[in-house]
């Protein structure tokens, strides 16, 4: 096996569009593919091409939409790796049928970027403790913790004003030695 004949399979067997497989290196592999074609492909990769260990999602807030990057690796060394997007507010499918590990990951995505994951079970949030907010999600770009104020913005009513910093003050100088003249 190796990372062009996985490259001309998917292609083959998935028509993906040009540009959508890029080979980094001998043994690594990106393939972008969009929502709608993800389950298929990812299913192939993992039951069809025995890439059986997932190192970790990656999740990216992209504007309008969430990004996913799933990292697959075969025991022969060589690494996968899904791309896909959907719309903010939309539903992902979760993957723990294929890897139960990926909960931890999944609920990374939903505390920290606010994805919606279809199948991911109960459990406690992860990595943000159970009394944060809901609603807030520190990974997405336009988030600003509640009572903050943006950068430049008049502190909030009853806040303490902002003191520039003091320059730090020269060391005293040492004390001269008897018979000696100053510089």
């Amino acid at each position: 096996m190796d990372v062009q004949a996985i490259s001309a399979e998917l292609q083959t067997r998935f028509s993906l569009p040009e540009g959508a497989l890029k080979v980094q290196r001998a043994t690594r592999l990106w393939v972008d593919v969009d929502m709608a074609g993800f389950p298929a492909l990812f299913d192939h990769i993992v039951k069809g091409m025995g890439f059986n260990i997932l190192c970790t999602i990656t999740g990216l807030d992209l504007g309008a939409d969430l990004g996913y990057i799933y990292h697959l690796a075969h025991d022969c060394g060589i690494m996968v790796n899904v791309k896909t997007r959907s719309p903010k507010g939309s539903t992902v499918k979760s993957v723990t049928p294929y890897f139960p590990c990926a909960d931890l990951y999944e609920r990374e995505l939903v505390d920290l970027l606010g994805a919606h994951v279809d199948g991911l079970g109960p459990g406690p949030r992860y990595p943000l403790p159970e009394d944060w907010p809901v609603d807030e999600h520190p990974l997405l770009k336009d988030w600003t913790p509640k009572g903050a104020t943006p950068a430049g913005d008049a502190p909030a009513a009853g806040a303490p004003a902002a003191t520039p910093a003091q320059p730090a003050s020269p060391p005293p100088a040492a004390p001269a030695e008897k018979g000696s003249t100053p510089a």
